[in-house]
């Protein structure tokens, strides 16, 4: 017994040096490491952010600045193949409207470091693409500044389009990050109607001692039907929402020019039912012009056949698009 409480006594300045050391050390010295390391990550996307409006990023960066905490901001990341081997069209007018957005926010007055642009190519970290298992670009995804991303923080770019004043409208719903999007002077518009005007005015003025042509029926209906086959086949639709030209997976490089939902579309889309709808047209005033002229017979059946093939397997084609968007429809003719 006495050989015990010897042993423990000889131990007893060991104990006080240690419980000596616990009392000098500075309490909080893993929270103080904590925002040191936030501190050092703010300033350097701070840093990042004063040369370009969109951060690029790899893995590494992507896993530190992005994933890894601590971290008190919120960061937006466009997953994209910019490279021109990827042949990604739409990749590269997403880029364009997200620099305008980036560049908003970065030179508005309310610019702070409560959020970041950043962009991942896919050839620079294609491990984040598999670590997110992402098959598509570009992809848009919101990292709050708390917790992981949930559904909605993922841009719904097929059905809303990458128009830059849609992806400002999501970052407010998501961030409470208010930005005005302010796009660089474009006059293409401008200068493409003053060469019409002109182009219009030279033509009256050179028909000046004739204008007959104005009264022309069969010129007016022709610019009658060309403002009708724009807008039905979604011209405005696109120019509101400014969806992708086509769509290219990433995985097999199958481009897809017609959208498989019913809330969207392609803007190659609008092109092939606005050439459908042409070649439907034609058929019809084929027909009519069977039925009205007083030609030959034997020509008159030729237009007829011509103008029934037409209607019959263009009206098909577009029947089977029609079907295509919307799943479930019982209805087809001669194509599925």
């Amino acid at each position: 017994m006495a050989s015990v409480w010897a042993k423990s006594f000889a131990h007893l300045p060991v104990l006080s040096v240690f419980f000596f050391l616990l009392l000098c050390l500075p309490p909080g010295g893993g929270q103080k490491k904590k925002e040191n390391l936030l501190s050092e990550k703010v300033d350097q996307m701070m840093e990042w952010s004063s040369r370009r409006s969109v951060v690029r990023m790899n893995g590494d960066k992507f896993r530190r600045f992005v994933k890894a905490p601590p971290r008190n901001y919120s960061v937006i990341v466009m997953f994209t193949a910019l490279q021109p081997q990827r042949q990604c069209s739409v990749c590269r007018q997403a880029n364009e409207e997200y620099q305008v957005l980036a560049n908003s926010w970065r030179y508005s007055s309310a610019f702070s470091n409560k959020l970041f642009f950043t962009v991942v190519d896919y050839d620079e970290g294609a491990d984040v693409f598999q670590q997110l298992n992402m098959n598509s670009a570009p992809t848009f995804m919101h990292f709050p500044a708390k917790g992981k991303p949930k559904r909605a923080d993922t841009f719904d770019l097929q059905r809303i389009g990458f128009a830059s004043e849609q992806l400002a409208k999501w970052i407010a719903d998501r961030t409470d990050v208010q930005i005005r999007v302010f796009r660089p002077p474009n006059y293409s518009g401008t200068i493409a109607l003053a060469l019409l005007v002109s182009l219009v005015g030279g033509l009256l003025y050179l028909r000046r001692n004739n204008l007959e042509f104005i009264y022309n029926k069969t010129g007016w209906a022709m610019a009658a039907l060309c403002v009708v086959f724009a807008m039905t086949s979604g011209q405005m639709w696109n120019h509101i929402r400014g969806p992708p030209y086509a769509h290219k997976n990433p995985q097999n490089g199958q481009v897809s020019y017609i959208h498989g939902s019913s809330q969207a579309q392609f803007v190659a889309e609008s092109h092939i039912i606005l050439l459908l709808n042409a070649a439907i047209t034609m058929g019809m005033v084929l027909l009519n012009e069977a039925a009205t002229s007083k030609g030959d017979v034997g020509k008159r059946r030729i237009i007829c056949l011509v103008g029934l093939g037409l209607v019959v397997f263009f009206f098909s084609f577009l029947l089977s698009i029609f079907r295509s968007k919307y799943h479930g429809y019982p209805y087809s003719f001669l194509i599925k």
